[in-house]
């Protein structure tokens, strides 16, 4: 039997329905238009995640089948800025259907032109492959992933994550407020949560498309970056008592081949913070990497999202969920999730941010808490084999979300606060939860987004590594 806010939940995705030409295609950002930012009426493709996994839970396939032609199509309505080309064909942020005077629907698409600071989604078009690879195994419809014109959307995009760039690592390198955190964050580089996205879409799509000699090349190489992402997130990504030990005592100016530290990491980088907070039993990946660069922040949805994919180890993940209960008051609080900790404050705040004022600490993206976080959470904690934290965090949310009409974010430290600029009837505060509470009486839910090898699908790392240049 359903509770009250599960009800409530429910009432708002539906009453968040976008139509086109009749057919639901999608769900609006907020219903609390009044006090929203314009852009708020559009379907935003990250935020449609947990209305779409509600809609597969509830018989409601052909929602999501229409988002994801929908989105697919869209893609031809991008523009290209005069003497530059954009990445080929990527995904919009987000799109709204507009009434023409004569009636007519259509639909307007936001590539980044209309976002805050002008960046292009790099995560809308992995979101839209993950949502394909759930549609598909949740009806048995592998017709429409077999469609001529996905097969060429899905290799179009496979063509641009593997697309060369002056680098030699292989994780994926995107721009500040590419991602869930739209806005300058400081996370320029190579942010855990592309990685987690990218990983997971590698998987999806390898699984996904049809073989052919044309493309066989690209699902080799496909296969290859995979296994070296796995292996350089899960070694050079990961923080616990053992690593920090490392990294304390690394020797710096070092070269070649078999450098113990060859992203030259100065050990005067590890913040203060980090040595007293971290338990002796704890662990999670860290926020960015690069060269003298390691981001020690706590970004939780990366941290999830590798839980869920399979991208962190099954010792890694129960050492995640270790941190979140040890750390509890810093990491969940009064409204689960906490998106980032800790908060950054006073002139790192100024210089990484530009003085942002949505951004001002333990606000928004700098430490805010997020309640359309909480069906990740959920999801990490049940394949960690942790359902108890995973109650404990629906217990403390739900009955607040409903008495509060599901805002969009909390501010401070705890989550105490309800957001300054948050938006109410936020559409995916309410399908958060209901993901998360399908998950806790079905916890196998999100088992088609398990990687591969976990499956028997995929060679063995091992293997991969050795297959020829």
């Amino acid at each position: 039997m359903e509770t009250l806010a599960e009800a409530s939940a429910r009432r708002l995705l539906t009453e968040s329905l976008i139509h086109l030409n009749g057919e639901a295609v999608g769900t609006r950002a907020a219903l609390s238009a009044w006090t929203a930012a314009e852009n708020y009426a559009d379907c935003f493709i990250r935020d449609f995640v947990p209305s779409a996994l509600v809609f597969l839970q509830a018989g409601r396939e052909d929602v999501v089948r229409n988002f994801l032609r929908v989105a697919l199509r869209i893609r031809d309505l991008q523009e290209e800025m005069e003497g530059h080309r954009g990445l080929p064909r990527v995904m919009p942020a987000s799109f709204r259907v507009e009434r023409l005077s004569d009636g007519r629907e259509t639909l307007h698409a936001d590539f980044g032109d209309r976002a805050i600071g002008r960046v292009a989604p790099v995560d809308s078009m992995m979101w839209w492959v993950l949502l394909l690879q759930a549609y598909v195994s949740k009806t048995g419809d592998r017709a429409l992933a077999a469609d001529p014109a996905f097969q060429r959307g899905m290799q179009s995009i496979l063509g641009v994550l593997l697309n060369d760039r002056f680098e030699v690592f292989p994780t994926l390198l995107v721009p500040d407020g590419s991602f869930m955190i739209d806005r300058r964050m400081g996370v320029y580089g190579h942010p855990l949560e592309i990685q987690a996205l990218f990983f997971g879409s590698l998987n999806a799509l390898s699984a996904l498309l049809v073989p052919t000699d044309t493309l066989a090349p690209m699902l080799e190489q496909a296969a290859k970056r995979r296994a070296q992402l796995t292996e350089y997130v899960r070694q050079f990504y990961w923080l616990d008592m053992t690593r920090l030990n490392e990294i304390h005592r690394y020797e710096t100016e070092a070269f070649g081949q078999d450098a113990a530290n060859p992203l030259n990491i100065y050990p005067e980088s590890i913040p203060d913070w980090v040595v007293d907070w971290l338990p002796d039993r704890g662990g999670y990946l860290l926020g960015n990497l690069g060269p003298g660069r390691m981001d020690f922040r706590f970004f939780a949805f990366g941290n999830l999202l590798a839980v869920i994919f399979g991208l962190a180890t099954q010792a890694q993940a129960e050492a995640i969920m270790n941190l979140y209960e040890a750390q509890w008051s810093d990491l969940v609080g009064r409204m689960p999730v906490k998106l980032i900790y800790p908060a950054m404050a006073g002139l790192e705040w100024q210089l990484l941010t530009g003085s942002d004022p949505k951004n001002t600490p333990w606000s928004y993206h700098n430490g805010g808490n997020w309640p359309a976080l909480l069906w990740a959470f959920v999801g990490a904690a049940m394949r960690a084999g942790r359902g108890d934290l995973a109650r404990r965090a629906l217990d403390i949310a739900e009955p607040r979300l409903l008495a509060d009409d599901w805002p969009e974010y909390y501010d401070g430290r705890n989550g105490r606060l309800i957001g300054r600029r948050a938006n109410t009837r936020q559409t995916w505060s309410g399908a958060a939860l209901l993901v998360a509470h399908g998950l806790l009486r079905e916890p196998g839910q999100l088992d088609f987004w398990m990687a591969p090898d976990e499956v028997g699908g995929w060679q063995s790392e091992v293997e991969l590594a050795k297959m020829p240049e």
